[in-house]
């Protein structure tokens, strides 16, 4: 199929200019000069470079508000769904706002069935919306409840509700061999060009040092990625002073786990030694601006680490600021707050822009080009510059557009792989609006089944945040 796009787009530094492009076969086979007046801006198919792939926001289910170490056990809320469901949704909303590439970080699998069958309603659910995704199996195997001994927080609470925690994450953890073995079998059952398998460990304070060895191993072995979460909350901070008096990436480097073949999320925490260890390995930095925010982690310090020579990309982590999986207002976002103060620039908006798509292709895997040339693949975003320009009061240039008012609302079209994946807000390949319809009924219909974890919530998270502030709340 021949597929013909005329329009503006943006050179290095930002300028406009107008271009015509021909695709065929899943890639661009030419890039010409344009004709003026065109009212679409294409750019490179975002990259969602961390993300968790979650049906519903968790807002939904009395998460909001609170920090990471009690937003992630309150997850339990939600029941199990259907995985082709629980995955469609996401994956839709994602390329809704132009995200043509999507890391899907396993940390909650759905179940019943084993994890390479699931991961192949995964694929199935990602091959129906089109996008490239990257499927990182998650492992842990410690620190269920929190970062430590979690007795005395189990003490502190009554009988009836420390039973239904204990029931719920009481239950032993698989060897970090098992884990290897089941990650090794969903790649074997699933990967391909389009749906590519990495290793997942959770972080470090849930991963032993035996297991992030032997991550670091097969990674090198197989020459499969490695995704994991890093530094994202002043608690994981304060765990890893304690714990790795070394500093926390050169831990990662000790064990071979910190190299060009690493994706770090969030990294909120991270100091310049740690930053300057990154650059230095060619890691990606998969930061997370509204998540950050959401779950009370902080601001990372992006630009820092932009200006270091770290590689940047850019993750919705299922939690982006109006809870809307909106890519263009995250790019916009990040870029305010990591862009620099007033004439004293860490990092243009057009090299962010380009190289959070460059990277985070990267990271999720995507050989296929990261660009707009000849030869590229053919992942491509319309913005309405119309819709933008509402005033049209004299010429803009496109950028100022950009980062000033856009939303996913403005992106016109999405192209993957060569084939039209979104029309005017319409993903194409399911019927987003039904999918969602039909979660949220299962969900009604299963919230009775969550009673004895909700009741005991209240003591369950007052407990959480005393054993925090006592054991982990000196930074």
């Amino acid at each position: 199929m021949t597929l013909v796009l005329d329009g503006m787009t943006l050179d290095a530094r930002g300028a406009s200019y107008p271009v015509r492009l021909l695709m065929e076969g899943g890639r661009i086979a030419s890039a010409m000069p344009g004709q003026a007046g065109a009212d679409r801006l294409i750019l490179p198919g975002f990259a969602n470079a961390h993300d968790h792939a979650r049906p519903l926001s968790p807002t939904s289910f009395g998460a909001a508000n609170k920090p990471l170490e009690s937003w992630l056990l309150r997850l339990a809320a939600m029941t199990r769904q259907e995985p082709y469901l629980a995955a469609a949704a996401p994956l839709a909303r994602a390329a809704r706002s132009g995200c043509t590439s999507i890391m899907v970080h396993y940390t909650r699998a759905q179940g019943p069935m084993p994890l390479p069958d699931e991961a192949r309603e995964v694929a199935r659910a990602a091959g129906d919306v089109g996008v490239q995704v990257a499927f990182a199996v998650a492992m842990r195997d410690m620190n269920p409840l929190v970062y430590g001994d979690p007795a005395p927080m189990l003490a502190a609470m009554p009988t009836a509700a420390r039973a239904a925690i204990e029931a719920i994450y009481g239950q032993p953890l698989m060897s970090f061999k098992e884990q290897l073995s089941i990650a090794d079998a969903v790649a074997e059952a699933t990967g391909n060009p389009r749906f590519s398998v990495q290793y997942g460990p959770n972080g470090m304070q849930w991963c032993s040092r035996a297991m992030l060895e032997a991550i670091a191993e097969a990674s090198e072995n197989t020459g499969r990625r490695v995704h994991m979460h890093f530094l994202e909350t002043k608690y994981q901070r304060a765990w890893a002073d304690r714990h790795c008096p070394q500093g926390a990436a050169r831990y990662l480097k000790e064990i071979g786990l910190l190299s060009e073949r690493l994706t770090l999320a969030h990294c909120v925490w991270a100091n310049e030694d740690d930053l300057a260890l990154i650059a230095e390995s060619g890691a990606i930095i998969a930061t997370n601006a509204s998540s950050n925010l959401h779950l009370k982690s902080g601001i990372a310090p992006i630009g820092k680490a932009i200006a270091m020579g770290c590689k940047v990309a850019i993750g919705l982590d299922g939690a982006a600021f109006d809870e809307d999986d909106d890519m263009v207002r995250e790019i916009r976002l990040g870029a305010f707050l990591h862009g620099g103060w007033g004439y004293d620039t860490h990092v243009s908006r057009e090299d962010y822009l380009f190289e959070a798509i460059r990277n985070g292709r990267l990271a999720n895997g995507a050989l296929n080009g990261t660009g707009l040339a000849a030869g590229d693949g053919a992942d491509i975003v319309e913005i309405d510059l119309t819709a933008l320009d509402t005033d049209t009061v004299m010429p803009i240039e496109p950028i100022d557009y950009l980062f000033a008012r856009a939303n996913r609302t403005h992106v016109a079209r999405v192209i993957a792989d060569g084939r039209v994946i979104v029309e005017r807000g319409r993903v194409l390949g399911v019927d987003l609006p039904a999918v969602e319809a039909e979660m949220r009924a299962r969900y009604r219909a299963q919230m009775p089944s969550r009673a004895e974890f909700l009741d005991a919530w209240p003591s369950f998270d007052a407990a959480l945040s005393g054993w925090y502030r006592d054991r982990l709340g000196c930074c």
